[in-house]
């Protein structure tokens, strides 16, 4: 069977393990799963998010704080079963969600653990944890499935979206995953504990040179809909084959992140999740190393 699930259409028959752009093939990679504290505040209330990181990703973007595992594809075959029996044990941790970390390549056996658990008692709300660039067919196929969506909207220009991350017409293809994901769950909806229970939750890093289009960014969302939150992330530095760019090889100014800061207003976004410009000097903690034991990990094995 031809695999479709993503814009690049690689077509290769992953039933008999082909692997094309993701590098994924007739099985799930899992690379950590764990109670995680690192996310926006609404997706860590209880013992925090139930982070399932999986290996492989159909994007390459040079800058990648996650390259170990999107890139370089740290992680191990699981099966379904496997998968099952880790969201189960993260809901036994007290996590309030169940976080998948690039989903998009992992969806069919994704879907089918879900199942799984679902049947064994699960009914953490699920997490799409994304790059945002996915055939809008696939995500009007998870209506009712996902909860919270929680897309990146990485670029304004598809110029550097293709040169910086590989994505062709990678901001046209964005708009409309966001917008469908927006028509099935309207915007972040948080209970009185401050819980995301439903809803769109949009992330968007700010890149050095204003390469990430961050003012197009903002007006694209705003014109979706501007209750729509959208987290603004300042913890960009250098990584991977970013180091030596002429471009990316340098941290933020404190005054580019300023500048996309006072964006939001002119925009109409009033409801942002906007990281300390301190993250522009103490950014080690916001990138995870997975060659060290990342605290608590389950693969059901």
């Amino acid at each position: 069977m031809a695999c479709d699930l993503c814009p690049h259409r690689c077509g290769i028959d992953r039933l008999h393990d082909q692997t094309g752009r993701c590098g994924v093939g007739s099985q799930a990679l899992l690379a950590a799963a764990e109670v995680h504290r690192g996310e926006e505040p609404p997706l860590i209330t209880g013992a925090g998010s139930g982070t399932v990181f999986l290996a492989g990703c159909i994007a390459r973007c040079r800058f990648c704080q996650n390259y170990q595992i999107s890139l370089l594809r740290q992680g191990h075959p699981v099966t379904p079963e496997n998968l099952a029996d880790t969201f189960l044990f993260l809901q036994n941790q007290g996590c309030s969600n169940l976080n998948w970390v690039t989903p998009s390549p992992h969806l069919p056996f994704l879907l089918k653990a879900l199942a799984m658990a679902m049947n064994r008692g699960c009914h953490l709300p699920v997490v799409y944890n994304c790059n945002g660039y996915m055939n809008v067919d696939i995500v009007t196929e998870l209506d009712g499935i996902v909860d919270v969506y929680l897309p990146d909207m990485k670029y304004g220009e598809d110029v550097w979206a293709e040169k910086y991350s590989g994505l062709p017409e990678y901001s046209s293809i964005n708009a409309g995953v966001v917008r469908e994901m927006a028509k099935q769950v309207g915007a972040l909806v948080i209970d009185s504990s401050g819980a995301a229970l439903s809803g769109v939750l949009v992330r968007h890093l700010v890149l050095p040179g204003k390469i990430a289009g961050t003012a197009r960014v903002l007006k694209t969302l705003a014109s979706i809909n501007p209750d729509i939150p959208i987290s603004l992330m300042a913890q960009y530095r250098p990584c991977y084959e970013a180091v030596d760019d002429p471009v990316l090889g340098r941290c933020l100014y404190r005054e580019e992140f300023e500048d996309a800061v006072e964006l939001l207003a002119l925009y109409g976004l009033t409801r942002a999740y906007v990281q300390s410009a301190d993250a522009l000097q103490l950014q080690d903690g916001y990138f995870p190393d997975f060659n060290r034991q990342p605290g608590k990990i389950f693969t059901g094995e």
